[in-house]
């Protein structure tokens, strides 16, 4: 590994954020010599941000940590063209009030991890609409459209992956990384930006904003990509069986966030602990090199660093105290996820197929009656044994229902 002289470059290094550099020695002399600001783009498709984006957030914290100013680019206008990488199809098209309203719920995330402000090295946060909405489309294409090579272009994986599997891509969806490209000329004229950063799959994008910053302005600009996060078993980071484990407390309740680290695999704990915390390494090598059960403690740890990060500690220490209650005394923890179902309903009965899709467990009454079939669906920690099995507020315990589907994923159901 090269020896890096600034704190940023060698920080990330160490701790395996870094798939790919252009002119490393260079920017590390730069990040040496001077305070620097560098951006990463979130397009806002959803009203969260899940995991998946969590690599990047992280690496935006250590640049913030290492004395650099960190710049958070919402797509308020790319989202209207919508991003074709790693897809087979177009992403739906938003109005611009679900756009907003997605932004809203994004702009929320990055207050727990950056500080933002007026000072030197604090945050900022601007949106890619203020320049691309006025863009006129014949001068546009005029003065940076010529600096594109369409033969160029066809070799990038997101159209290339289109054009093999004879799948549609619109010239709306060809233009993104145009305008990619075009944020990174925009923000250094705007803003002295240098760097961008990214995910491994927006290289491609992020050389058409440094080979346009040279063309157009002379300037010299910098890409730096993360690696795309996967399991040790090669799923794809950001999802579990129930879905997507957004940041956001309102789309995915502390406790959910807090089992999904916890049940992380063995042979992924180090280089999780390594990226989603800010553990010392030595610390981080003496946990992973825990054996047998005793991974679970390190386990344990990944949960509560990652989940302080995300929402706190006290909420941190509460879905902790609900795992403790669930797993090791039997029993159901304040900050489980529930519903609530009305009297009547619950007096009358409710399948427990159709409960458990409910309450979150599973995604269908099929996947539910499956579930059951297997063995592995459990009401107040007894297996459920036939798919026709009604539930009632005969089931209550203390006014409460605890349904479980396998070892690990729990739920209650309340009377309201």
């Amino acid at each position: 590994m090269t020896a890096f002289s600034s704190d940023f470059m060698r920080i990330i290094h160490e701790r395996g954020f870094v798939d790919a550099c252009t002119h490393a020695e260079e920017l590390d002399a730069l990040l040496k010599a001077e305070t620097v600001s560098a951006y990463i783009g979130y397009d806002c498709t959803a009203p969260s941000l899940h995991v998946g984006s969590l690599v990047s957030i992280m690496l935006l914290r250590w640049f913030q940590k290492t004395g650099h100013r960190p710049v958070v680019l919402m797509g308020g206008g790319t989202t209207r063209v919508g991003d074709p990488t790693g897809r087979d199809d177009a992403r739906k098209m938003l109005t611009d009030d679900e756009i907003a309203a997605n932004m809203a719920g994004i702009k929320g995330v990055f207050a727990r991890y950056l500080t933002f402000g007026d000072g030197a090295g604090d945050a900022v946060m601007v949106n890619n609409a203020d320049w691309l909405d006025g863009l006129a489309y014949i001068p546009f294409l005029r003065d940076y459209g010529r600096h594109f090579s369409i033969n160029r272009m066809l070799t990038f994986d997101s159209v290339r992956m289109r054009l093999e599997r004879e799948t549609h891509m619109s010239f709306l969806e060809f233009n993104y990384m145009i305008l990619q490209a075009y944020d990174f000329l925009e923000l250094a004229r705007r803003d002295g930006i240098r760097l961008q950063m990214g995910g491994a799959d927006q290289w491609g994008n992020i050389l058409n904003g440094v080979e346009l910053g040279r063309r157009c302005d002379g300037v010299s600009l910098y890409g730096l990509t993360v690696p795309l996060i996967t399991t040790a078993s090669g799923a794809k980071m950001g999802k579990s069986a129930q879905g997507a484990v957004w940041l956001n407390e309102d789309q995915l309740p502390a406790y959910d966030f807090w089992q999904f680290w916890r049940n992380t695999e063995d042979a992924d704990v180090g280089r999780f602990l390594r990226l989603f915390t800010e553990l010392p390494l030595d610390e981080i090598a003496r946990l992973e090199a825990l054996g047998g059960a005793e991974i679970n403690e390190a386990k344990k740890v990944l949960a509560h660093e990652a989940s302080t990060l995300a929402r706190g500690e006290a909420a941190a220490l509460a879905a902790a105290e609900t795992a403790r209650a669930v797993f090791e005394q039997g029993g159901v923890g304040e900050d489980l996820p529930s519903v609530t179902v009305p009297a009547d309903e619950l007096a009358a009965g409710v399948s427990a197929p159709a409960l458990f899709t409910r309450v979150g467990l599973t995604a269908s009454n099929g996947e539910a009656k499956r579930l059951i079939k297997g063995g592995g669906a459990r009401i107040n920690d007894v297996t459920v044994e036939d798919i026709g099995r009604m539930v009632t507020d005969g089931d209550l315990k203390g006014g409460e229902i605890k349904l479980s589907a396998g070892r690990k994923s729990h739920a209650l159901v309340r009377v309201g």
